[in-house]
């Protein structure tokens, strides 16, 4: 598994990477993600996007951010808020095979050191939280307003 840059030659490819009809209502678009990022990043955030490949083929997308929390290791992050398989490649192993490598990643504070990897997903998207709990990613406690958990995986 690799993850690519998101470029000229492969952001078209990475719009249309579509999830199933039910999966459609825990995510938004590629497309929505990365004119976030193009936002988020003019204002001065560490936005990270990369288009996921296994055997050279396109198979998802993922959006990360780093915080160095104020400079202070005790808030500092890595954040996924973006991250989908394509429904053709799902079922695979391929999302676990990813999150491992954004652990990795993180791990490897390409950006800064972090104490956690943290992220949040819908309460009743139980095919995510099964996922990020095999892991090591430990709900906090605490909710978004939209209603979506926080988890973290403690560096």
């Amino acid at each position: 598994m690799e993850f690519r840059e998101i470029t000229w030659d492969n952001y078209i490819e990475c719009i249309e990477l579509q999830v199933t009809e039910e999966q459609k209502r825990f995510i938004s678009s590629n497309q929505h993600a990365l004119a976030e990022a193009y936002i988020a990043s003019k204002e001065g955030q560490v936005i990270i996007t990369y288009a996921i490949y296994k055997n050279e083929i396109m198979v998802g997308f993922i959006m990360m951010y780093y915080d160095d929390g104020d400079r202070n290791f005790k808030y500092s992050s890595y954040g996924v808020f973006k991250f989908m398989i394509d429904k053709r490649y799902q079922g695979k192993g391929y999302g676990k095979e990813a999150m491992v490598k954004v652990i990795d990643l993180s791990k490897s504070s390409p950006y800064g050191k972090a104490r956690v990897v943290e992220l949040t997903y819908k309460p009743e998207n139980v095919v995510s939280k099964n996922l990020y709990s095999s892991l090591g990613f430990v709900e906090t406690g605490s909710t978004h307003p939209s209603g979506e958990v926080y988890a973290e995986f403690v560096l």
